[in-house]
């Protein structure tokens, strides 16, 4: 059948391959699902807790960072018609086989740290919400509980977990909706909780114990984890329909509407919540509808939020299985991570291996942490990618493509470089975190080189 394949798997034995599932609208809405999930229902009053009143400052920094390097990835997808990604782009311009493996398991990271991220975002507030003070006490439990579940969808197939994407996506939808209608009438129609007041002087507000610079890069740089989206897309390559033409269209469409969303929200948010609030919650939504419309119910609107974590988790976890998945097929991790389920046909090594990774994420970090972590990932291989631009002018081809101009990808990378970097106001302990991943990507590396030797492989199969 013309969507299905099948690839050799390590050691030359023949494994079932991936569905191609993804067109154009399927695409377009993992885009704007994985970006618009956990970062705006529960990362926006952590990113609040260190800009201050101005929230919308760091978000739209982000976007700005974001579309530079959009437009580096433009030019490779033109360029180089065929899928891969990151790691692909960083290998035809480096060639270093080393540099493209740690390019490759950083994507797949900032894909765990999310999901896991994700998961205490789905056992906090929300879930009070509906179930009470109680629930508190099991939010470990619940957070494992939704892990275990993400791995059982992205086991059932990648065609089921991106057709709920688009359900979920309707659904979180919708409760941003909520949040911008029932937030412009309780600021222009005067109709709102009778224990709040709309202050517009709160956008102009930074935080008073630092700088204003200082209080716009290290929110930035949290913020910066919606992002999480933007490589997402590039890495389910081998399921996507013409990745070459689809990929521009939707990636650029997808980043304006979540870059209005986001910005819209952030207004609404601080215009109608105290900073100090938000700055303790990670159900800031919640607390938005609460003042905008406290008829609402808030279990509904917390049921929304839920859907909404979820479908960026599961969009993550899937990536960062297949990017697993992909690096055994080439022989770079062992081979066991490879294996694919021949019932199901998803690789269900990668899938348990990544699901535990995340459980150990979730039973150790706080979800601001996650997220910066995550944040710091996605920057240091976007800053890479950027240089990889210009060093890939020298290599000519014969079709035509677009050619960003260069100071955008300039720009980028110093951009990307400065908010990945400790002058941001990153804390130390993200770069720890960072690299204790890493390093259990260098472990399998490691393993790898000793048992089999030098491997060379093709870059642009790592995310398949």
């Amino acid at each position: 059948m013309a969507n299905e394949t099948t690839v050799n798997a390590p050691g030359g034995a023949h494994e079932p391959g991936l569905k191609k599932v993804m067109g154009p609208k399927l695409l377009l809405f993992f885009v704007v699902g994985d970006i618009l999930g956990t970062t705006i229902y529960s990362l926006t009053g952590k990113v609040a807790g260190k800009v201050g009143g101005a929230l919308w400052v760091p978000f739209l920094v982000a976007f700005v960072v974001a579309f530079l390097t959009a437009f580096s990835y433009l030019e490779l997808v033109g360029k180089y018609p065929r899928a891969g990604g990151a790691p692909l782009y960083v290998h035809k311009a480096f060639g270093i086989h080393f540099v493209t493996f740690l390019i490759a398991f950083a994507v797949m990271c900032s894909g765990i740290t999310s999901a896991a991220s994700a998961a205490q975002a789905f056992s906090g507030d929300y879930l009070t919400a509906i179930f009470g003070d109680g629930i508190e006490s099991y939010s470990w439990l619940v957070a494992l509980g939704f892990l275990l579940m993400l791995a059982a969808i992205n086991f059932r197939g990648v065609g089921e977990s991106v057709k709920m994407n688009v359900v979920l996506t309707f659904v979180e939808l919708s409760g941003l909706a909520i949040v911008i209608v029932f937030g412009l009438i309780a600021i222009f129609g005067g109709s709102h909780s009778a224990d709040i007041a709309p202050d517009p002087s709160r956008l102009t507000q930074f935080d008073a114990d630092t700088s204003p610079l200082l209080a716009v890069t290290s929110a930035t740089a949290l913020a910066f984890f919606a992002m999480v989206g933007f490589e997402d897309s590039v890495n389910m390559a081998e399921e996507t329909k013409d990745p070459a033409k689809n990929f521009p269209r939707a990636l650029l469409l997808g980043m304006v509407i979540t870059a209005v969303i986001y910005l819209v929200i952030a207004l609404i948010t601080s215009t109608l919540v105290p900073t100090n609030e938000l700055a303790e919650s990670d159900g800031p939504l919640l607390l938005v509808v609460q003042a905008a419309a406290p008829w609402f119910p808030p279990i509904l609107f917390s049921l929304i939020a839920l859907f909404a974590v979820t479908n960026t988790a599961l969009i993550n976890m899937l990536m960062a299985s297949r990017l697993v998945y992909g690096m055994a097929n080439e022989g770079v991790v062992p081979g066991v991570f490879g294996k694919v389920h021949r019932g199901r046909r998803t690789p269900w090594v990668s899938i348990l291996f990544t699901s535990v990774i995340a459980i150990l994420l979730v039973s150790s970090l706080e979800i601001s942490d996650l997220g910066s972590t995550t944040s710091l990932l996605l920057l240091v291989v976007f800053a890479v990618v950027n240089v990889a631009v210009l060093v890939l002018r020298k290599d000519k081809v014969e079709h035509d493509h677009f050619r960003a101009p260069t100071w955008v990808p300039v720009l980028g990378a110093l951009s990307c470089a400065f908010f990945a970097s400790p002058l941001s106001g990153r804390p130390g302990t993200e770069y720890v975190i960072a690299g204790i991943l890493l390093g259990i990507g260098v472990i399998f590396w490691l393993i790898n080189y000793f048992v089999k030797g030098k491997t060379d492989f093709e870059a642009e199969a790592l995310s398949k």
